[in-house]
């Protein structure tokens, strides 16, 4: 009589701790391999978790920058809109007569344009060119730009806009 109500419990009982079992032993595999497990690091976690203006200031790098675009990119997605053409008073690429006198004025003006914006004799550009982006991806682009133009400033890791 115990048998029959024993064996059917028994099974039920074994039916939840078999794919129980099976799901732990494929989660301690990925830990072993440095799934997502690696990234609960120490280290990993103090890199995520510190101000930025810290990791700027200690690494110069970050992960947030390193996926960044670079300036060719940007430009290619939002800034060839207006450059290409010279829409709106936009240097056209390349055109060292038209980006000379901005160049002189300095990498930081030029970013500081770009980022917030310009209104001038020379034309007008939106903030940030009207895309999404970083201050340092902004940066990069214009790097890139000015130097197609005779310009020699190195595409930032980060801004040199406050």
């Amino acid at each position: 009589m115990a048998s029959k109500i024993l064996y059917p419990s028994l099974l039920v009982i074994l039916a939840a701790a078999v794919p129980v079992a099976v799901v732990c032993a494929a989660v301690d595999r990925r830990h072993e391999k440095g799934g997502p497990a690696a990234e609960l690091t120490p280290a990993a976690t103090a890199e995520r978790l510190a101000p930025e203006s810290f990791v700027a200031a200690t690494a110069g790098v970050t992960a947030r920058t390193m996926r960044m675009k670079s300036g060719h990119a940007v430009y290619d997605e939002t800034c060839s809109a207006c450059h290409e053409a010279g829409i709106a008073g936009a240097p056209r690429l390349g055109d060292k007569a038209a980006w000379g006198p901005r160049i002189a004025k300095g990498f930081p003006t030029l970013v500081g344009h770009a980022v917030r914006g310009f209104q001038g004799k020379e034309g007008i550009m939106p903030p940030k060119g009207g895309g999404d982006w970083d201050n340092v991806e902004v940066a990069r682009a214009v790097a890139w730009m000015t130097s197609r133009a005779g310009g020699n400033f190195p595409e930032p890791d980060v801004s040199p806009v406050k």
